[in-house]
């Protein structure tokens, strides 16, 4: 049985377009499966699944949106049908792969339905918007985007190699399988930063001993809410949670901001967690003279020319490990808390820039104060990267685990 692509995007404004990229698929031996999101015009290419479906499924009837012209309501109705139509496919097994055309809008609405799929199942998105900044529609998922080059609107010399790209992109993708590993390992997440590498690298290594597989997560704002999907998508065993650096910058408002929901997957799934606050003693910025004003006579410290870092105060810290406290006393399962008490990072060490130990102090005693009398808080009189931390680390999550 040959595998379906769904081809998702508004069949009324590129129907064309979407005809030529579905004779190529089908060419490459593949089934295709037609989901329109178009609202203004009657389809030039037919569905499979009709646009008045897709609205029906994010909330309100096609007659509604053509009657009251809202372009703005239109595509966040259809962007949310588009999800539930797309994850309906794929859950009913009739989905092994996705493509959409578009420029912003189309790409709004067409990226909302893939990033409700799973990550590892191929997505390609040939958009206007491609060159520019894509994380609003990338987000956490492995969507691929392709620039169009020039608009997708008409088949002509350029758009028609650029469209077979990306036919023959997901048509590889589709046929192409993963080789399997010969031992499934649990899968651990690791959250990291330049500053807390030797620890995590340390704890890896003891948690690969031990027949885990690590995935370490970088902490610039995607790595958080990346990590946070796969372990609500079920795909983690536990978590080395040795970097939550990204609340500084979610309440501070530096750029690497993971959002308000940072630290709540694990407790939602019920899976063991050890919360360090790695790097909580910096806040990230760009260069430096993308900082706003309002920081001025802060203490700074430039990490690269790209990368401005804040010290934290002890007010800041303290409201922190209040939140830390708060999101593991949500918990359904059992989380440890470390506490390095001679250092958060490399930079707050004594005599280093960052030194200040009545603010890591702050975040220690915040924690203390409110975390659920059941969930332990480890002390270590070390800093962060003490070879002894990283051990300890990795051991009490092992211990949650074998229980």
């Amino acid at each position: 049985m040959a595998k379906t692509v769904v081809i998702l995007g508004t069949m009324d404004t590129k129907g064309e377009e979407f005809a030529y990229v579905k004779r190529l698929i089908e060419g490459h031996g593949l089934d295709t499966l037609v989901v329109d999101a178009g609202v203004l015009e009657e389809p030039k290419l037919m569905p499979d699944v009709s646009r008045a479906e897709v609205a029906q499924a994010g909330g309100r009837s096609i007659e509604e949106l053509v009657e009251k012209k809202d372009r703005g309501e239109a595509m966040e109705v259809m962007s949310r049908g588009a999800a539930v139509v797309v994850s309906r496919l794929y859950k009913a097994g009739k989905l092994d792969g996705i493509i959409g055309m578009g420029g912003s809008g189309g790409t709004a609405v067409t990226t909302a339905g893939m990033r409700a799929l799973p990550v590892g199942v191929p997505k390609v998105m040939v958009s206007t918007v491609a060159s520019g900044d894509v994380g609003p529609y990338v987000s956490t998922r492995d969507i691929t985007m392709i620039p169009s080059v020039v608009d997708v609107a008409g088949l002509n010399p350029i758009s028609r190699g650029i469209f077979a790209n990306a036919a023959g992109a997901i048509a590889g993708m589709v046929k192409t399988e993963a080789e399997k590993a010969t031992e499934e390992k649990p899968l651990i997440a690791a959250t990291m930063f330049g500053n807390t590498t030797p620890c995590v690298d340390r704890a890896r290594e003891k948690m690969a001993e031990a027949g885990y597989e690590v995935l370490v997560f970088h902490c610039t704002g995607t790595g958080g809410r990346t990590m946070e999907d796969l372990i609500a998508d079920g795909f983690i065993s536990g978590v080395l949670d040795i970097t939550t650096t990204e609340w500084a910058d979610e309440l501070v408002g530096g750029v690497f901001s993971a959002g308000p929901a940072r630290l709540e997957a694990a407790a939602h799934a019920g899976i063991p967690q050890v919360i360090v606050p790695g790097c909580v003693d910096m806040v990230n910025f760009g260069a430096m003279d993308t900082v706003a004003e309002k920081f001025k006579g802060r203490k700074f410290y430039q990490w690269n020319p790209n990368v401005t870092l804040m010290r934290t105060t002890p007010e800041e810290n303290s409201e922190m490990g209040r939140i830390f406290a708060e999101k593991a006393n949500a918990s359904k399962g059992p989380v440890v808390f470390m506490l390095p008490l001679k250092g958060v990072s490399m930079l707050d060490l004594e005599g280093q820039v960052f030194y200040w130990p009545e603010a890591n102090q702050a975040i220690f005693d915040a924690i203390k104060q409110n975390v659920r009398e059941d969930i332990p808080v480890i002390e270590m009189d070390v800093d962060i990267n003490d070879p002894s931390f990283a051990d300890r680390t990795a051991q009490e999550l092992l211990n949650m685990l074998e229980k």
